[in-house]
């Protein structure tokens, strides 16, 4: 029996968790978005 991706196992509701609590986002574009804004912040001094 194949496992079909993280939800087989729970991985990604761990991750889910994780993302939450930390504030820092598991997936590649949630990191983009998230490195994008605070540059943006920085530059423009808020």
């Amino acid at each position: 029996m194949k496992i079909k991706g993280f939800r087989a196992i729970g991985l990604t509701q761990l991750k889910q968790k994780i993302a939450r609590q930390t504030g820092i986002p598991m997936s590649k574009q949630g990191i983009e978005q998230k490195i994008g804004s605070t540059i943006l912040k920085k530059l423009m001094g808020k």
